[in-house]
């Protein structure tokens, strides 16, 4: 999932610099991701994994990291495929 999400945030966040530079821990923010660029991103995360993240787990937090990102899409995918899970069940943000 990570290689993937490294290849979406290349493709649509018009980061500073190249996402190759980037551990999975560094700051997305500290990079060059904008609000714009975050917004790509999340609609290409959604488009590419099939899934529709709920609104209240669409926070500052879920952007900071591809570590963050990873972390939140988890629940969403099983063995690589969109699952529906609830809204409840989901991880809250702190």
């Amino acid at each position: 999932m990570k290689a993937a999400l490294r290849r979406i945030i290349s493709e649509t966040a018009c980061l500073d610099v190249p996402v190759e530079t980037l551990s999975d821990t560094d700051d997305l923010y500290a990079a060059g991701l904008s609000s714009l660029g975050t917004i790509r991103v999340m609609l290409a995360v959604e488009e590419a994994f099939g899934i529709e993240m709920p609104a209240e787990l669409i926070t500052f937090n879920l952007f900071t990291s591809i570590d963050a990102l990873a972390g939140t899409l988890a629940p969403f995918l099983r063995d690589g495929q969109a699952a529906r899970v609830p809204v409840a069940a989901l991880p809250r943000q702190p």
